[in-house]
C-alpha cells in the first residue's frame, strides 16, 4: 500500500503587463504544479495572460484563474465594499477572459483562487464566498476552487458541489482563529527558509499550524500556496521543493 503523502504547490502569476513577464515567473514553473494567473483587474493584460499561459503548458502546469478586485494601484489588497452580485459579476467576468486566452492554445482552466483583499474577505463573508461559488459554478462546475483553509469560501465551495482545494501558506503566519495576519503586520511575511520549510512539514503531516499566539490551529493541507513577488521567490521554491522531495512528499 503506497501512503505517500501528495500535495499541489501553487503560485500567483502573470502579475504584470504588457506582455512583460515578471522574472520569476518562468524560473519558478519547474518547482511548481499549479499557476494562478491574474485576469486583468488587479494585475495582468491580454497579453501577459497568453504568455503565462503559454509558459504554464510548456511546464505542464495546471492553469487557474486569479479574479481580484478592479484595483491596479492597490494591487487587488485593498478592501472594496461590493455587492454580493457584483463579486459574482467581477469573477465570471474574468474567469471568462482566460478562459478564453487558454481555449485559444488549446488549454483547458484547471481551478480558480481569488486574489488578495477578494480572497480574504470571501474568507470570513459568507454572502461574498457563496457569490464567488455560484459564479465558479454557473461558469463551469468542473472547476476547482482554491480556498483558505477552514475558511467560508471552502464552507461555500463545497455546498454548492465544486470541488475544493484548501490552501496553505508556507511564506505567512497564521492567527489563532486560523486567518492569515495581516499584511500589514510586520510579522505577517516569513522570512527564513527554515521556518517556512518546517511550517510546511508541520501542516502536512500533522495538519496543524503554529500560530503567532503560540496554540496550534487545525488545518487541511491540499495546496501550498508560494508568492511569485516574494524577493526571494526562486530561491524560496526551490529550496521547498527540496524538502518535500526529502520527506518523500509528492508535489501533484
Amino acid at each position: 500500500m503506497n501512503n505517500r503523502l501528495t500535495v499541489d504547490l501553487n503560485c500567483d502569476m502573470g502579475e504584470s503587463f504588457g506582455s512583460w513577464i515578471m522574472g520569476d515567473d518562468k524560473a519558478i514553473l519547474p518547482y511548481i504544479s499549479s499557476a494562478n494567473i491574474a485576469c486583468g483587474f488587479h494585475a495582468g493584460d491580454p497579453g501577459t495572460m497568453m504568455k503565462t499561459i503559454q509558459m504554464a503548458l510548456k511546464y505542464h502546469v495546471n492553469i487557474g484563474a486569479h479574479p481580484g478586485f478592479q484595483d491596479t494601484v492597490g494591487f487587488g489588497r485593498r478592501e472594496m465594499h461590493l455587492s454580493p452580485r457584483e463579486v459574482y459579476e467581477l469573477v465570471v467576468y474574468q474567469i471568462g477572459a482566460l478562459a478564453s486566452c487558454a481555449k485559444v492554445q488549446q488549454a483547458t482552466l484547471h481551478h480558480v483562487k481569488p486574489h488578495g483583499a477578494l480572497y480574504n474577505m470571501a474568507a470570513r463573508e459568507r454572502d461574498l464566498a457563496e457569490a464567488i461559488a455560484q459564479a465558479i459554478y454557473d461558469t463551469d462546475p468542473a472547476l476547482i476552487l482554491y480556498g483558505l483553509s477552514g475558511s467560508e469560501l471552502i464552507t461555500a465551495g463545497k455546498n454548492r458541489g465544486l470541488m475544493v482545494y484548501s490552501e496553505v501558506f508556507a511564506d505567512r503566519t497564521y492567527q489563532q482563529d486560523g486567518t492569515l495576519t495581516p499584511r500589514f503586520d510586520e510579522d505577517a511575511l516569513i522570512q527564513q527558509d527554515q521556518q517556512a520549510i518546517d511550517q510546511v512539514i508541520q501542516m502536512l503531516k500533522k495538519g496543524r499550524v503554529t500560530s503567532l499566539q503560540g496554540t496550534e490551529v487545525e488545518i487541511q493541507a491540499d495546496t501550498i500556496c508560494l508568492h511569485g513577488d516574494n524577493s526571494e521567490a526562486i530561491h524560496f521554491a526551490i529550496k521547498i521543493h527540496q524538502a518535500l522531495k526529502e520527506q518523500n512528499i509528492a508535489i501533484q
